[in-house]
């Protein structure tokens, strides 16, 4: 039977943690477990914050969504590169389906609702709200009615990229803290039959405090005031979520999600300073010191190839007939790719050792490849390895320790978490079907549809869950 159904997000939560390492230490997601059904929850390629909540929510691949990362190509320019909001979502998401369907919804801080858009019931804006100044509730005049209750929004941390490690563990509390105060004023005053809060602190802590925590990792440091900062900040998200399951009712149907996970990272790849080395990019001239590539001069005339960083490579060929100044011929552009694919493969670590990297194209990816996507997708080491766009500097080097962007020890997982349960379940004990295997994030849009009764459009691609044992 239809019920309500309240999905708790935390960005970036890891399956080898929630399901195994902190367990114990985690009572409310502990029960949630035991009593409902639950796995690793494969993300989509590549596995970043944007696109993949948006995959899950809609059902649609990246490829469909247009969507490749936070930042994208908006046209053939050298320059035209465009953060993506919530206007480029072309699909329907769940809370369109279900607005529709005349269900009442609320949304807090899910990536790509910056700016809010229109649906049956609230929405307060994510992580890409430039500040509680902006416009990020829908209707307006929730912003008021919010911030009276609650004070001042906090979609992000600010400078998660720091050494001040304590002051950055005290701003990820203050920022949970606010989310769970605004969740539960919303649940308590606004009608819902859909509630969707995503918790970004997750991922802020993965990036800022995993050398302190991972023993296994190259760059581990023992301090004693920040080693048990990840679990501790686990144990209080598990406190957070059971004081916003408090304003939930009994027979509500209880998910807690998230669109990826999170590994170590080994270290960075300067892509532009290997496609340098390698004479597939040209500079007009070399910066003194690190410059991203957007910044620097570039001889288009004698460019075949550049990159851009982040948690994945972007590799963008220059073709003649559709970049400004392409110099690559549509009839080169196969062979081309075979010779990046096949040099990148074969890059070694920074001691020589195969690195495992991978070379997706999208067009092998997605059914269908919407807007300008890169025209390779590198993994380095298997996302071990994030990749470094920028480039200059005194002594460049291929392989590089320093994050161009700022402190960051962890690169992101294909492995997200899925739990689904109630608190009737919760409460009386029941024992769930337990661990599912094969779960994807493109079939969570469906399955929350299936939750509450109605029937996906036909549009909306993947299958819903199995959810037998949980009726």
């Amino acid at each position: 039977m239809p019920r309500k159904v309240a999905v708790l997000g935390l960005d970036c939560a890891d399956p080898a943690l929630v399901f195994e390492m902190f367990r114990p230490q985690l009572p409310l997601l502990n029960g949630l477990l035991s009593s409902g059904l639950w796995g690793r929850l494969r993300s989509c390629d590549p596995p970043i914050t944007c696109p993949a909540w948006m995959v899950m929510l809609t059902g649609a691949s990246p490829g469909e969504l247009g969507v490749y990362g936070f930042r994208n190509r908006t046209d053939y320019s050298y320059s035209g590169l465009g953060i993506a909001t919530s206007t480029w979502i072309k699909h329907e998401k769940v809370w369109d389906v279900l607005s529709r369907h005349e269900r009442n919804c609320i949304t807090l801080g899910v990536p790509m609702t910056f700016p809010p858009r229109p649906l049956r019931g609230c929405q307060i804006s994510c992580f890409l709200t430039p500040g509680p100044e902006s416009n990020f509730t829908y209707p307006p005049e929730l912003k008021a009615e919010l911030t009276a209750a609650c004070g001042p929004y906090i979609p992000d941390v600010q400078g998660f990229r720091t050494n001040d490690k304590l002051g950055l563990f005290k701003r990820v509390i203050e920022m949970t803290d606010n989310h769970t105060a605004l969740a539960k004023w919303l649940l308590q005053n606004k009608p819902w039959d859909f509630f969707m809060l995503v918790e970004m602190g997750v991922d802020r802590m993965h990036h800022g405090f995993w050398r302190y925590f991972d023993k296994q990792h190259p760059r581990y440091e023992y301090h004693p005031q920040l080693q048990s900062c990840l679990p501790d900040y686990y144990r209080h998200v598990d406190a957070s979520l059971g004081r916003i399951l408090e304003d939930i009712p009994e027979d509500a149907w209880v998910v807690v999600v998230s669109d990826h996970g999170i590994k170590r990272m080994a270290g960075g790849i300067a892509f532009n300073e290997w496609l340098i080395k390698e004479g597939y990019l040209v500079l007009k001239s070399r910066p003194e010191k690190p410059t991203p590539i957007g910044k620097c001069e570039i001889d288009w005339s004698k460019t075949r190839a550049w990159g851009d960083g982040g948690y994945y490579g972007r590799l963008f060929l220059n073709i003649r007939g559709r970049e400004p100044q392409g110099t690559l011929a549509q009839e080169q552009v196969e062979s081309f790719k075979q010779e990046l694919t096949a040099k990148l493969t074969a890059l070694g670590d920074d001691q020589g050792r195969p690195m495992g990297t991978r070379v997706l194209r999208p067009e092998q990816l997605y059914s269908q490849v919407n807007g300008i996507a890169p025209d390779l997708i590198v993994y380095f080491g298997n996302l071990d390895w994030r990749s470094v766009g920028s480039v200059g500097g005194p002594d460049p080097r291929i392989h590089t320790f320093e994050n161009d962007s700022g402190p960051d020890d962890a690169n992101h997982a294909q492995d997200g978490i899925f739990i689904l349960s109630s608190k009737a379940r919760l409460k009386q004990g029941l024992r769930g079907p337990g661990e599912q295997q094969g779960l994807n994030i493109r079939n969570v849009a469906r399955t929350l549809l299936k939750l509450q009764g109605i029937v996906p459009p036909v549009s909306m691609g993947g299958e819903a869950f199995d959810l037998r044992g949980l009726a």
